[in-house]
């Protein structure tokens, strides 16, 4: 138990100095199984991680979705979502506010990246919002905000990491984030709400759109809902498992990019950001894979569990403790920092108190969710900093305020009531 402790330390302090985590979780992951078993064992180990995780078929799905994503922003759909969302919300009060909300959780539908679907959102939205006398304050934090969305809404790139490294049912887990993506956009809305009515500027109402118009916004992405649908429906429907209906993505979002005249250089562009971030993803889940062997040997989640066991305390409690490190973690570290460094003592934990393991990703995801908002480094709001930085910092921090509460009104009453997350995978997959 002590020497898991050392080791989180460990981790937690390179991770903290910008260690790069892939070496920072290896290095301690492959040094602490030295000391506990000598240079032969430790070496053994690492060339076995490598190996399997490199050659696991499994992981196939990580590229495919990355390339799907990284096609759908050079097809420049971002803008024909934001003007869709525009044309039926934008007239009502704080309807540009909401209609950035309701176009980041299309967007993120199909990119699954919460900092693309920020970065992307960010350049069309903001402008628009601040030409019609909307705060900066309010501007800012709504993308912010809408731009989490993108790791919850499926399909997602995180989902994806917890259901390889955990070994759960990916698709299970896509179809446990639909209701809890759309509470999360309802509480972003009445977020919008409050905020509008303390400030009487950010109420600022564009021009209703005629029905023709509306028309020919919707006419302009059905492609992308068809996108969706076709991934989605072909998981839950049994057609294709999730590694295929990747190759199905990438493949109908290749089709949407020549179809929308995609020059040469944007689409070498976007494979090459897919072949970068496939790498280091690869090295991140390789890093996570030795530090979990590391943790797995020494036994640190089994002396957890003998310890509640032996305890009068609700289990109940230990998630909700559980839930608590998430929401420090969150204020330090980056979402997929605090993902691999975790998951290797809370998920046996977890599972060994008998939850749910796809209830628990999605519980996870929102909280990794709110860390990227969450003052003082959250890691949107420095995105939205980049793309706006006209906007000071603490404008930002100041607006992002409902929307935390918000998350932490859905992260209270999904862990009260598990059904909500649960409810569509056991209709679909049972």
């Amino acid at each position: 138990m002590l020497t898991a402790i050392v080791g989180f330390i460990c981790a937690f302090a390179l991770i903290f100095f910008r260690v790069p985590i892939a070496i920072a979780l290896a290095a301690v992951g492959f040094i602490g199984f030295l000391i506990m078993n000598g240079l032969t064992p430790a070496m053994s180990m690492m060339s076995l991680v490598t190996t399997g995780t490199t050659m696991t078929y499994h992981f196939a799905v990580i590229p495919l979705f990355i390339l799907m994503g990284n096609l759908v922003a050079a097809a420049g759909i971002s803008a024909e979502l934001y003007r869709a969302a525009q044309v039926y919300v934008g007239h009502r009060r704080g309807g540009l506010a909401v209609a950035t909300i309701l176009s980041c959780g299309g967007f993120a539908a199909v990119s699954g990246s919460s900092v693309a679907t920020a970065v992307t959102m960010g350049r069309i939205s903001i402008p628009s919002m601040q030409a019609y006398g909307y705060s900066d304050r309010l501007s800012a934090a709504t993308v912010a905000a809408g731009g989490t969305l993108g790791i919850l809404i499926p399909p997602s790139l995180i989902m994806v990491i917890y259901g390889v490294i955990t070994e759960t049912h990916i698709g299970k887990l896509f179809a446990a984030g639909i209701i809890p993506g759309l509470i999360g956009i309802a509480g972003y809305t009445l977020a919008i709400q409050w905020a509008v009515r303390r400030d009487a500027g950010d109420s600022t109402r564009a021009e209703r759109a005629s029905t023709r118009e509306r028309l020919v916004a919707l006419s302009r992405v059905w492609k992308v809902a068809l996108l969706f649908v076709l991934v989605l429906g072909g998981i839950y429907s049994g057609w294709f498992t999730a590694t295929e209906a990747g190759g199905v993505g990438a493949a109908g979002a290749l089709l949407l990019a020549l179809a929308g005249r995609l020059n040469r250089d944007a689409l070498l562009h976007a494979f090459a950001e897919t072949v970068k971030t496939t790498a280091m993803l690869f090295a991140m889940i390789i890093g996570a894979s030795i530090f979990k062997e590391f943790i797995n040997y020494s036994g640190a989640h089994t002396t957890i569990l003998e310890l509640v066991d032996a305890s009068s305390v609700a289990p109940f409690l230990a998630i909700l403790c559980i839930c608590l490190v998430y929401v420090i973690l969150g204020c330090v570290l980056d979402s997929l920092a605090m993902i691999l460094l975790t998951l290797p003592m809370f998920f046996p934990i977890v599972v060994g108190l008998g939850y749910d393991p796809v209830w628990f990703g999605i519980l996870v995801v929102i909280l990794v969710e709110l860390g990227l908002i969450t003052p003082p480094i959250g890691m949107n709001l420095f995105i939205v900093r980049a793309i706006a930085p006209q906007i000071p910092l603490g404008q930002i921090m100041r607006g992002i305020v409902p929307f935390v509460v918000a998350d932490i009104g859905r992260v209270t009453l999904l862990a009260l009531i598990p059904a909500l997350s649960l409810f569509l995978p056991n209709l679909l997959f049972n």
